[in-house]
């Protein structure tokens, strides 16, 4: 009884709402809902002059309430498990520059460190809140992912892979690949590498790449090459962790001539760490945040905006035709030199 009443007061607003700007601009009532409901048959100087008295009055259909109208949420969530992360921040830019051509509004669910991931993420399916979701860096086993085609929701993975949904990612081997090899190519012979928690999925895919490179390269490797802090706080993607990392390197191999580091908030670390003990070591980053260009960081680029924007574009399509083809797009991430590589 409550649902009904609601959509019957909604209903009497609307409606009254929409009688007034159809008596100012003289036209129908069916003229006004046409034009906010974007259809084809209507005049382009009918339209202008419908939305122009809808502006003179304040009036903006807004995407919440057409969605009750037709019951759908007209929502999309973005599920990601730290939202203060650059590389969280860059990709949120994107999906937000294409929801802005469309109805959708975009929640943000934000995945707690010390609760079952899984267990969160089937919460937000099961509450039904969004017509689909975005879930950037969610790094679930197989059979968990498996686990939530039941549930029908559509769904884009942004910075992971599973063969049954869509997905935008980034080779995140190659890219550690890249930046390992260049160092080992260019005459610098002990390379070690930054890491954050190996529990971390992309953190295991560039130590393969960092190690790929070493193989490839016929130069000496030793596990103790690789490194990462004590901090666990963000999986030790911080500037902390890459701080801490950095004087461990330093004071267990003080012979170490140059650095792959896992992120470019941990590089900002390594440069504080190196400028303390006064050494100074080529150092190439990972991501390619906005900062990285104007403190000279090379850096590994992953195009962290599009690949938030193409997914989005991938989950509106999937809303407009359930059926279509799965789409899964991996970059292929770009190295980007700089002065601290000089």
């Amino acid at each position: 009884m409550i649902g009904i009443c609601v959509f019957k007061i909604l209903d009497v607003i609307l409606a009254s709402t929409i009688y007034d700007i159809a008596n100012k601009a003289g036209v129908s009532i069916a003229t006004v809902s046409r034009v906010f409901n974007q259809r084809d048959n209507v005049s382009e100087r009918t339209r202008d002059k419908v939305l122009a008295v809808a502006e003179e009055v304040g009036y903006h259909p807004q995407a919440n309430a057409q969605g009750l109208a037709s019951r759908k949420t007209n929502t999309i969530t973005a599920v990601v498990p730290v939202i203060s992360n650059y590389f969280f921040m860059e990709v949120l830019g994107g999906i937000q520059d294409k929801l802005n051509s469309y109805d959708y509004e975009l929640t943000i669910y934000n995945i707690s460190p010390s609760k079952n991931t899984f267990s969160q993420v089937e919460h937000v399916l099961k509450r039904r809140a969004s017509e689909g979701c975005l879930f950037i860096s969610i790094h679930l086993q197989q059979e968990e992912w498996k686990l939530l085609q039941r549930y029908n929701v559509p769904i884009t993975l942004i910075d992971e892979y599973y063969e049954g949904f869509d997905s935008v990612s980034v080779d995140n081997s190659e890219g550690a690949y890249r930046a390992t090899k260049y160092l080992l190519q260019h005459g610098y012979k002990r390379v070690a590498m930054l890491s954050a928690l190996v529990t971390s999925k992309p953190i295991q895919s560039r130590i393969e790449g960092f190690t790929r490179a070493y193989k490839e390269t016929g130069s000496a490797f030793s596990d103790s090459l690789i490194v990462a802090g004590d901090s666990t706080y963000r999986d030790g993607f911080t500037e902390r962790g890459g701080y801490e990392a950095m004087v461990k390197i330093l004071t267990i191999k003080p012979d170490i001539d140059a650095c792959f580091c896992a992120s470019d908030i941990q590089a900002v670390g390594a440069l504080k760490a190196m400028q303390d003990l006064d050494k100074n070591i080529p150092l190439i980053g990972y991501d390619d945040i906005e900062l990285a260009e104007y403190i000279g960081l090379s850096t590994i680029r992953q195009p962290m905006r599009d690949m938030g924007f193409f997914a989005t574009q991938n989950l509106i399509e999937r809303l407009e035709n359930p059926k279509k083809a799965i789409s899964q797009t991996i970059y292929t991430p770009e190295l980007i030199l700089r002065n601290s590589t000089d």
